[in-house]
């Protein structure tokens, strides 16, 4: 039996734990011996692995990465850009199930995780290894969102979120550790999106490693369409208003997520609907409290962060549409999983957000960076004469691209092949 392992630093915080345990399930329901073993472990999940054989072994491990986040303070600007150094690591090569593997899968291996040095150790293991690149950090100096920087198309360098910025900055010096490692271990790159791809194909740290395209997955059979009329009722949503629902909502001058441009779409839609604007009301789920919110201009709902996912899935249902400004992203969940639940989406036209919706098909893709056109796909929704169709296409769209069993046999045929090569 094929044995893959899964090397990520948390169990199911964020997009890339959570990306890396479902398709752990979906290979596993294709009869793979597979594992996922993570750096810290928050969760109580027993077919969850870590590396941290006892608590005072997780304490140092929390305390690496809180120590790490705390020191990048003192070298980065204030622009709210993620950013991570490699100051701590670990081995991995001597836990029995990365050495007994015959695939080790890298997903997300930051803060404090697996370092340039610790990437190339794994060489010594003489396996095949695939990496999946969740954001741009495996193949840029430090950053895992680039914007419109290209510095990672060449040695980095001159790095515009570090306040002593220069041709040899740590930007640079991070980019080396990264060549001098990938020099040593051959992987192969996983890319989630066409976005994605075209980066690391551009990136001078690994534009010369193999790449496939493999989206991410998730659980088809949780995340699924609903009477929409119950589903208002179920998730406490008022039956008569049409419904945006919106995902994490930090504060108006998070640029990362795009809020400034979302409460400006807003207002503009406001203004457009005119009497009729009490019809809308809007949802927030994952803000994580109440302080620094923006003001919104119809009635908004905050849900707070949703753990369950079977709830979750309650309320992408109930929703009318899903709103997500964000400004760059490789394969959002947020849009999967608005889709598999039959709802449509607007969205900018950035990262891999055009691999999942199809525009005037499943949602909207609006001008990038404009709020007008966001207002523009917000009215479409609105008065979309059709909505039934739009509702059953999102969920297609899933079911032909995305679904548990597609997204697995990609992987199983790319283990397949890594393995017949000679080593």
């Amino acid at each position: 039996m094929l044995k893959v392992v899964h090397l990520n630093t948390y169990d199911g915080n964020g997009g890339a734990g959570r990306a890396c345990i479902r398709l752990n399930r979906a290979l596993l329901s294709q009869n793979i011996d597979s594992k996922v073993i993570v750096h810290y472990k928050f969760g109580k999940n027993p077919q969850i692995g870590d590396f941290n054989t006892n608590l005072l072994a997780k304490a140092y491990t929390a305390g690496t990465i809180i120590l790490e986040r705390i020191w990048a303070k003192r070298y980065l600007k204030a622009l709210r850009t993620p950013f991570s150094f490699s100051f701590f690591g670990r081995s991995v090569i001597h836990h029995p199930d990365v050495k007994n593997a015959d695939i080790i899968h890298l997903h997300w291996v930051n803060h404090g995780f697996l370092n340039p040095s610790h990437i190339a150790e794994i060489a010594r293991l003489n396996k095949p290894v695939v990496w999946t690149f969740h954001d741009s950090n495996a193949f840029t100096g430090g950053c895992h969102v680039r914007y419109s920087c290209d510095h990672f198309h060449y040695e980095c360098g001159n790095c515009p979120l570090l306040k002593n910025s220069g041709p040899n900055d740590y930007s640079h010096l991070i980019w080396k550790q990264k060549h001098k490692a990938y020099a040593k271990l051959k992987f192969t790159v996983v890319a989630p999106s066409a976005w994605m791809k075209g980066s690391v194909l551009q990136s001078s740290l690994v534009k010369n490693k193999e790449v496939r395209q493999i989206p991410n997955t998730l659980e088809t059979t949780v995340f699924k369409p609903s009477d929409k009329k119950t589903a208002k009722e179920q998730a406490g949503f008022a039956a008569d208003k049409f419904i945006f629902l919106t995902g994490f909502m930090p504060s108006r001058k998070d640029s990362h997520k795009g809020t400034g441009y979302l409460t400006e779409s807003l207002e503009l839609l406001k203004k457009r609907l005119g009497l009729v604007a009490d019809n809308v009301e809007l949802v927030v789920f994952g803000n994580r409290g109440t302080d620094d919110l923006p003001n919104f201009p119809f009635k908004a709902s905050f849900l707070g962060t949703v753990n369950d996912d079977e709830q979750l899935a309650r309320y992408y249902a109930a929703a009318d549409a899903f709103l997500i400004p964000s400004l760059e992203d490789n394969l959002p969940y947020t849009v999967m999983e608005s889709l598999a639940c039959g709802t449509p989406v607007i969205a900018f036209n950035t990262g891999g957000i055009p691999d999942m919706v199809k525009h005037l098909h499943s949602g909207y893709l609006a001008a990038y960076r404009s709020a007008e056109s966001f207002t523009d796909g917000m009215e479409w929704i609105i008065n979309h004469l059709d909505k039934g169709k739009l509702q059953r296409q999102a969920r297609q769209t899933v079911m032909d691209n995305f679904s548990e069993e597609i997204i697995s046999k990609k992987h199983i045929d790319l283990y397949q092949q890594l393995l017949k090569r000679p080593r």
